[in-house]
């Protein structure tokens, strides 16, 4: 019979028990801290309706190049979910009961056929914060103090890069770039890092704009700008206007949050997705082990409206991480495999029924509790241990069960201690 050649789907990775348990730190530190700041637990379907992940308030054209798509028997349209995002604003739209503001926090597996690179997979887990009914910018503000909090728990240094889509968009017009060609310079200029500039000025010259439109963006790129570049042209665009405001009230939140030296303005930021309406963030690793972002988000207040057909305005902002990155980066940086998985382990001397009994004792104290059930030599069950790094071992045998006592030898200090079989 020939063997067959497994392999995963490209894009998709199996983790063992050493890898999962980093993941699964990394998991719950996130989820502990997304519950300390008074956010809800919330799960929505990984398979949905292809109308819904295609709607005009989704990811838009280049994110929907990456979407998975498949039929039913009954042939209905169906798409797994690339994000978290518009799975979550369908939950409002269909849930008008639900209190305002509303926090959610969501960890779930997502989907997108796009380049595979460090961290970036094609089946990964995204970790989702998003608040609904907070216009303020202290929603954005919470989400970043939140944010470096949670990072701060997993002992990883990271930057927040900020910026809003009106101050771009409001520039953007009034450099006199046509209305429908606005989101695609804004997706030109988010590539600001990872292109040369000649490269992008001719991308720009392929949008057909006037030679006086791409002087004045190349005047733009090359001006350094901080927020207070803007304020000259407040009284000239409304949107940068807003922005600029919306900008100057986050800046002091940060600044009396204190946490204003791991939060810092990036003019050129514009995030792809063409959902952001105002605030929008990436988050970066300080050492740069990974060089793209491990996370991002914004505020979106058109899309739950949307959703449900009405011009109604849902004030919504939303942040996420994506937990394979994080893992990467924390793997590249540590040696995972060290770590035991095991707290005791028992090796039964023709005691079988007896250690489990023991073992299921010892795991209502908290304990993890291995017991070598396979047959293996005395000496082979405790070079097991040794090789697992379990710091605990317990031999079973007739004697111990005729005296009702055992030993627990700690294999790091030889420290042997004994205890009564209850």
């Amino acid at each position: 019979m020939k063997k067959m050649d497994y392999q995963n789907v490209k894009g998709t990775q199996d983790y063992l028990p050493a890898q999962e348990v980093v993941r699964r730190n990394i998991r719950h530190t996130l989820e502990d801290t997304f519950i300390l700041y008074g956010c809800k637990p919330l799960e929505t379907p990984i398979l949905n309706y292809t109308k819904l992940m295609a709607s005009k308030y989704a990811g838009g054209a280049e994110i929907l190049k990456e979407m998975y798509t498949l039929t039913d028997r009954g042939e209905r349209d169906l798409a797994l979910r690339y994000d978290l995002t518009i799975p979550f604003a369908k939950v409002i739209a269909m849930n008008p009961q639900l209190s305002m503001p509303f926090k959610r926090y969501e960890i779930g597996k997502v989907f997108r056929d796009g380049p595979i690179k460090a961290g970036r997979f094609r089946e990964f887990t995204q970790c989702d914060v998003d608040v609904v009914g907070i216009e303020s910018q202290s929603a954005e503000a919470e989400l970043m103090m939140m944010t470096i909090d949670a990072f701060n728990k997993l002992n990883i240094e990271m930057l927040i890069q900020f910026n809003n889509r009106k101050l771009l968009a409001g520039l953007l017009q009034y450099f006199k770039v046509p209305q429908l060609k606005i989101n695609s310079v804004i997706l030109i200029l988010d590539k600001m890092e990872k292109i040369d500039q000649v490269t992008l000025l001719k991308e720009l010259e392929e949008q057909n704009l006037s030679p006086t439109t791409i002087e004045l963006i190349k005047h733009f790129l090359n001006a350094n700008p901080t927020i207070a570049y803007f304020e000259k042209y407040r009284e000239e665009n409304e949107l940068i206007k807003q922005g600029y405001e919306e900008l100057i009230e986050l800046q002091d939140y940060l600044q009396v949050l204190n946490v204003g030296e791991s939060c810092v303005f990036n003019p050129f930021l514009a995030r792809g997705l063409e959902i952001y309406t105002g605030t929008i963030y990436e988050l970066f690793l300080k050492d740069g082990v990974i060089k793209s972002s491990i996370g991002g988000g914004g505020r979106y207040d058109n899309a739950i409206g949307g959703l449900i057909g009405s011009e109604e305005k849902f004030s919504t902002v939303g942040i996420s991480f994506g937990l394979d990155v994080i893992y990467t980066a924390m793997e590249q940086r540590e040696n995972s495999a060290d770590q035991a998985l095991v707290d005791i382990f028992i090796i039964p001397l023709n005691t079988e029924k007896e250690a489990l009994r023991l073992a299921w004792q010892l795991r209502q104290q908290g304990n993890r509790v291995e017991v070598e059930l396979s047959g293996k030599k005395l000496r082979k069950a405790m070079e097991k241990a040794n090789r697992e790094n379990i710091r605990k071992v317990i031999i079973l045998g007739e004697n111990e069960i005729h005296t009702k006592r055992y030993e627990m030898k700690d294999m790091q200090t030889g420290e042997v201690e004994q205890f009564e079989i209850l």
